[in-house]
């Protein structure tokens, strides 16, 4: 069984943040989730920037569309348009189930799209199986090739 992945949770929505982070806690993978609030901080943590400098760029980012700064369709198009950060997969999770949100993030290189539930136990469910699906069956790219 593989452990856990470094995820960056990109979501300005503190309740949703907290239950993302207890779904992964419950889990068996243990992975290891950092939060930013909006799409400018994604873009510094990922250019690992600032106070983010030290860091590891993450296994997986998961993404809300509706941020503030710079939303997440800029965010999802300016990691795909990069050649160091284009291997990170990104699963857009957003409450947004417009069919037009849903084809743009596939255009733009999105690896997959998942509608958030509006109940807590779907909710539980739709982050352990992001995670399970991730870290269980995918191989991912090694960092830093």
């Amino acid at each position: 069984m593989k452990s856990g992945l470094q995820l960056l949770l990109v979501d300005d929505n503190p309740a949703d943040v907290g239950l993302t982070r207890e779904a992964l806690l419950e889990g068996a993978r243990h992975s290891t989730i950092t939060s930013v609030e909006d799409g400018v901080e994604a873009m510094t943590f990922l250019d690992r920037r600032g106070k983010y400098a030290h860091v590891t760029r993450p296994d997986l980012v998961i993404l809300d569309l509706s941020l503030p700064k710079k939303d997440g369709l800029a965010v999802l198009a300016a990691i795909k348009a990069r050649p160091e950060l284009r291997r990170i997969p990104v699963v857009i999770f957003s409450t947004s189930q417009l069919g037009k949100d849903i084809v743009r993030s596939y255009e733009l290189g999105a690896n997959c799209y998942v509608s958030k539930p509006g109940n807590l136990k779907d909710f539980f469910s739709a982050v352990k199986s992001i995670e399970e699906f991730w870290c269980g069956f995918v191989n991912l790219p090694p960092q830093g090739e």
